[in-house]
């Protein structure tokens, strides 16, 4: 597995992990013993960071393109999070509530989607 595949599917940003990580290739039991046991720099990037945008945006609850939109391009650590969520501009306090509109519109699409596959089944002649 090519190293940034691993670093995305361990949540982690791939340019602070150690250069042996980032240089070489990992077979799918590394992985897995990286997944199950993982090193002390694994354990302290999870911790403190910089993470990758994906996992910036899940903490301060935006979507990706909300970071861009706020002007944040680059890799947070678990302080700056926690700063922004202490005393947040205006900009994470409009996307938190843009992400909150779109997530609860997913939801009403889904609840509705699945009472009409219901309504169908009801009204399917011969059955």
């Amino acid at each position: 597995m090519k190293p940034a595949t691993a670093a995305k599917k361990l949540g982690i940003y791939l340019p602070a992990a150690p250069a042996e990580f980032q240089d070489s290739p990992l077979t799918r039991e590394q992985f897995l013993a990286l997944q199950s046991d993982p090193p002390e720099w694994l354990t302290e990037l999870r911790r403190n960071g910089p993470h990758p945008r994906p996992e910036v945006a899940r903490k301060l609850n935006v979507s990706i393109s909300g970071l861009t939109r706020g002007g944040i391009t680059e890799a947070l650590t678990t302080e700056q999070i926690k700063a922004l969520l202490a005393d947040p501009p205006a900009w994470l306090v409009e996307e938190r509530a843009r992400f909150a509109a779109v997530r609860e519109e997913e939801r009403r699409l889904r609840e509705k989607a699945g009472q009409d596959t219901t309504d169908r089944k009801k009204q399917a002649p011969g059955r």
